[in-house]
């Protein structure tokens, strides 16, 4: 199946969504703490507000969230998240994150379009990178039309888009399609914005630990189409 578009998505009603925000709003709004809210917006340069959980406390609370509740289907997963995203608080967020590396496995190739709607609405590398490499490249992996759907994304002209497409194979492994990967790093090789030259490197570094010869040889190759960074990354624990 391959799924086309980037359109709206609509919310599905959803019992254990409707349960699961009653309680997740009621927690997390008691544990609020405005003055470390502050800091932790700064941090992240402003992309949301925050509540102010620090994370341990956030995960903890997020496991009493979940006591007791069933399994989700893919319409549970879908009206969990995009309720969550409706939410400004970046904690929000941070639990249908969770709650979707959690239950990946759930969701067909037809969810792909709500993961481009959480991956392009209130975007930054927090959300963005676990998506990427624990959803998308989950559904990839058990859907390989999807492998078209990518295609589109490492051309598009949202960065967090292209990001998505070149950090989905990143925990694949000996599963990786190494020339569709290092056709996606070429592809982005002269992007300006640090997040793409980033995620080349990173891409490529975490496929060094499975195969380290395939990527100093391909960046013995190319490495002149690449930033500095792009290539210190890439090579951070295999050398020259």
């Amino acid at each position: 199946m391959t799924v086309t578009g980037a359109g709206p998505v609509d919310v599905p009603h959803s019992a254990l969504a409707d349960t699961l925000l009653e309680r997740l709003t009621g927690a997390y709004s008691a544990a609020a703490d405005p003055e470390r809210a502050a800091a932790m917006r700064a941090y992240m340069k402003d992309v949301a507000p925050f509540l102010g959980i620090p994370t341990p406390d956030r995960r903890a609370l997020s496991r009493a969230v979940l006591a007791g509740t069933p399994r989700p289907d893919e319409s549970d997963c879908t009206a969990l998240a995009l309720r969550c995203w409706e939410l400004p608080e970046r904690e929000y967020h941070y639990f249908a994150v969770d709650y979707l590396r959690r239950h990946a496995a759930r969701c067909s190739s037809g969810f792909l379009p709500v993961a481009r709607h959480l991956v392009t609405t209130v975007p930054w590398w927090d959300t963005v990178d676990l998506l990427a490499a624990h959803l998308v490249g989950a559904l990839v992996a058990a859907d390989p039309e999807l492998v078209a759907d990518m295609d589109r994304w490492i051309a598009d002209d949202d960065l967090w888009v292209a990001r998505t497409a070149l950090l989905h194979q990143l925990r694949h492994k000996e599963r990786t399609d190494a020339d569709r990967l290092f056709a996606y790093c070429l592809l982005q090789s002269g992007h300006p914005d640090f997040f793409i030259r980033k995620a080349i490197g990173w891409c490529l570094r975490e496929y060094a630990k499975t195969d380290p010869e395939a990527v100093r040889d391909f960046l013995a190759r190319e490495r002149g189409r690449f930033a500095p960074l792009t290539v210190r990354e890439a090579l951070k624990n295999i050398g020259v």
